[in-house]
């Protein structure tokens, strides 16, 4: 993870260096050499993704003059929010790779005990709406000690359920027997997102951001817990107090950005693509573009170079 771009490129040595050493050492073996199962631990893999995505946004920033402040929205899912408030100057990096350590280790271990799950579901054609009410009913009737929430809704087609093991094998089985949706596939996580399960963490993280000193972002920053930006740097600390035990609300997000500003062109930074794939599906006549290792900057260094946007955003 990474060590193509930090072997290629300084400014993206210089900041996983820098959040190597601002979390004692470790993470950047890690990330370079696993093992896996190490690495997909949230109390690692938060950072890593945190310092993946930063090392790429300074080397498009560095090497080939990318501006986050003309771009119309910064947005981030979940983790990345934390991301999407660094590109715009509203917290230091030093400030959030400490939080996001700090937030890994009280998700990871606030439910060690109990069986969890979340399942991605795949919402058949035009069923989003019934599904989020037929929720709030589940949660309502779910049996006595099971949760089942919303964690993620991260499009008109996939909404994520996290709870309880039983509670969400629950959720999913009626929500499936009512039409609405299709495949229930589990995820691989550590622990149940963004669901009540979670509350204990935000409660630890609470006082941490509460004394962390954010800044008006140089652009707007689209919230998950709100699905519209934030209205001042006062408003961030407690959003991402309520985002750890609250729906992510992604797709609301993107359709924000599309329908107040008119926004179809996308850059999506970070180690994967999955965010890109989502948008493609949803918005297929939208252009996008997936920046996560050195092939992909290549590509976008050579677009600015040649001022071919339509090519950069296929």
């Amino acid at each position: 993870m990474a060590a193509d771009i930090y072997s290629r490129f300084q400014c993206a040595k210089d900041i996983i260096d820098e959040c190597d050493h601002v979390l004692g050492g470790g993470l950047k073996d890690i990330m370079f050499t696993g093992p896996n199962d190490r690495l997909t631990m949230t109390a690692n893999a938060q950072p890593a993704i945190l310092c993946h995505s930063i090392a790429l946004l300074r080397v498009m920033q560095h090497e080939f003059g990318f501006d986050v402040s003309k771009s119309s929205f910064a947005l981030g899912h979940s983790l990345g929010e934390y991301s999407a408030l660094v590109a715009t100057e509203s917290i230091s990096l030093v400030d959030a790779i400490k939080l996001v350590r700090l937030r890994g280790e009280a998700m990871q271990t606030s439910v060690s005990d109990k069986k969890t799950s979340m399942r991605a579901l795949m919402i058949n054609n035009g069923y989003l709406e019934d599904v989020e009410a037929l929720m709030k009913k589940i949660e309502m009737v779910i049996p006595d000690g099971e949760i089942a929430e919303i964690a993620n809704i991260n499009s008109r087609s996939q909404v994520v359920i996290s709870g309880s093991t039983k509670g969400v094998d629950y959720a999913c089985s009626i929500i499936q027997a009512k039409g609405f949706a299709g495949r229930a596939l589990p995820l691989p996580v550590s622990a149940p997102f963004h669901c009540s399960l979670m509350l204990p963490a935000a409660n630890q993280l609470r006082p941490h951001l509460e004394a962390t000193k954010f800044k008006e972002p140089c652009i707007e920053v689209i919230s998950n817990f709100t699905g519209r930006p934030f209205e001042n740097s006062s408003q961030i600390g407690p959003y991402l107090y309520e985002q750890i035990s609250k729906t992510v609300k992604w797709q609301q997000s993107v359709a924000y950005a599309r329908e107040n500003d008119f926004v179809d062109e996308w850059i999506a930074i970070g180690p994967s693509k999955v965010l890109s794939n989502l948008i493609r599906r949803e918005y297929p006549v939208d252009r996008v573009r997936s920046v996560s290792d050195v092939k992909d900057l290549e590509a976008f260094g050579v677009a600015v170079k040649d001022d071919k946007w339509d090519s950069y955003y296929l």
